[in-house]
């Protein structure tokens, strides 16, 4: 072919071109790729917890080494549902080389995420940790641990209250303790019942109406229309059968309702009518922009060298009661614990110092005014509060900056929502009326008065100490690049914005891949660069 400056020569280009020997897609795929790191991984792997799954018969099943495989190496390429993973397995060389002439369809790829794995993700994701620790890029020792929301895949106005189902529950019951009184007195029953005794006014009984107690009374009134001796006048039974019309219509699956979903909530204030597993929260990601609630779950996350060591998925907004279980879901699932937790104040609290005490695991954990203390203006704000004020130990005492000393008092308890008990110790000054000082302290009370935790105060010293130590800010340094850039690598760079699935059972088997995913990856890389 003549070009405008000469000859021009191409390189052969026949599509049909037959060859002698097929090429193997073993040799077209790069030594060191990550598709042979989780082909590897999982070769050393026990899987004899989801091969006990299968019962045997029928026609042949696919291995699930394979399937295991390519869910893992999906999750590690940004392809999450099971149709798209099955197009891949017939488009792209690498899942082809994974499957081995093998094409699941994406039924068979659902149903082993579902049912064969739900049971056995932990077991899988602490044998990959086990990989891990031995190729020495994690030591299981330091756990950086922090918390993100993420959506669930549910109507984002699908929400039910508590406070509003308790209230709707209350005036059925009402309403039903008024339509009992009219239909025991057109049963003429109140003299028998209560003899000389007028009837109960609505609202002086509190109990509630029971479901069972309503179908009752629904029977009740069904035997009187058909064995009323005499018979009733045309009035009183067409009352009677409006009343038990409105029951079995009505009040009935109403009062049912109710019931299912105070059962649903039982610590939570929320759930979603979608995925009733889910807590209505605040998320970051706020697409509204005005602080919106959003169906959703906690997913707690430890991390070492990024890469993650431990997972759990909660109900709760707030990351502060969620240390304990955490840690026992570590414990139990993934067969370690921690030597040293680092985490922010969010986790500052007195049950978790306790709990990492308890468990001899060092806590290099802020509390909530530690980045304060540093700030000139908080520095002179502290001679008011217990731990800036002066202590007189044999008199169990404190001294005020104005020389006022505030005795004690009593103790003081509170338990927290899981059940641990805080003890407090109240202190109270004679009277602060004239002092000069009482706008800067006293706030509007006639006499200071204050509670101290003296437990929590040696247990915020000692975290001082441990965070303000040499190791102590490599650690901090090092948490800002730990769990925060795992939780961007998902959310932003991999986009898991939102579950797929639904219900905590399923949401946690999700995490638990999307965790081996960027393990595997992490993994793949730290090789590479161990290499060079």
């Amino acid at each position: 072919m003549e070009g405008k400056s000469g000859k021009v020569v191409f390189k052969p280009y026949n599509q049909r071109q037959p060859t002698l020997f097929p090429s193997s897609l073993d040799s077209l795929i790069p030594e060191g790729h990550l598709v042979r790191l989780v082909d590897s991984a999982i070769e050393k792997i026990d899987l004899s917890p989801i091969l006990d799954s299968y019962k045997g018969g029928g026609t042949s099943s696919y291995h699930p080494k394979m399937l295991l495989k390519v869910l893992i190496y999906a999750y590690s390429q940004k392809i999450y549902t099971s149709r798209q993973i099955a197009k891949a397995i017939s488009e792209n060389i690498h899942f082809m080389w994974l499957c081995g002439g093998n094409k699941p369809d994406f039924r068979t790829i659902n149903r082993f995420r579902t049912s064969r794995l739900r049971n056995n993700t932990e077991k899988i994701f602490g044998c990959m940790l086990e990989l891990m620790a031995e190729a020495k890029f994690i030591s299981l020792e330091e756990y950086f641990l922090d918390g993100t929301k993420i959506e669930a895949n549910a109507n984002r106005y699908s929400f039910v209250w508590k406070k509003s189902t308790k209230r709707y529950a209350k005036n059925l019951d009402l309403k039903v303790k008024t339509l009992f009184g009219e239909i025991d007195q057109l049963n003429k029953a109140e003299d028998r019942q209560y003899g000389s005794k007028d009837l109960p006014e609505i609202g002086e009984d509190s109990t509630p109406v029971t479901a069972e107690q309503m179908e009752e009374k629904l029977d009740e009134i069904e035997k009187l229309l058909d064995e009323s001796v005499p018979p009733l006048e045309k009035q009183e039974k067409r009352k009677l059968k409006k009343a038990g019309k409105q029951l079995k219509k009505d009040l009935i699956p109403r009062k049912k309702k109710y019931d299912r979903q105070l059962e649903l909530f039982d610590e939570r204030n929320s759930y979603s009518k979608t995925d009733t597993d889910a807590t209505f929260m605040r998320m970051k990601e706020d697409h509204m922009r005005n602080g919106q609630l959003k169906p959703g779950y906690n997913v707690q996350v430890g991390t070492e060298n990024q890469i993650i060591t431990g997972y759990s998925i909660h109900q709760k907004s707030t990351d502060t009661s969620l240390l304990p279980s955490h840690l026992d879901t570590v414990k139990s699932s993934f067969g370690f614990q921690p030597k040293t937790v680092i985490a922010d104040a969010g986790y500052g609290s007195e049950e978790n110092y306790h709990v990492l005490d308890s468990r001899n695991i060092e806590a290099y954990v802020k509390y909530g005014s530690y980045d304060q203390e540093k700030k000139r203006s908080y520095q002179w704000k502290s001679q008011f509060y217990p731990e800036g004020m002066e202590y007189d130990v044999q008199m169990d005492q404190y001294i005020c900056p104005a020389g006022k000393r505030l005795s004690y008092i009593g103790n003081r308890k509170r338990k927290t929502s899981s059940g641990f008990l805080s003890h407090r110790r109240a202190y109270r000054a004679e009277d602060c009326a004239d002092c000069e000082l009482r706008e800067c302290c006293n706030k509007g009370q006639r006499a200071r008065y204050m509670e101290v935790n003296h437990r929590l105060v040696t247990y915020r010293e000692r975290a001082k100490k441990l965070l303000g130590s040499k190791e102590g800010v490599k650690l901090r340094q090092r948490r800002l690049c730990e769990v925060e850039s795992v939780f961007g690598q998902i959310k932003q760079n991999f986009g898991i914005r939102k579950f797929l699935l639904r219900g905590i059972e399923k949401v946690t088997l999700e995490f638990g891949l999307i965790a081996m995913g960027h393990n595997m990856r992490k993994w793949h890389k730290m090789t590479l660069e161990r290499a060079f």
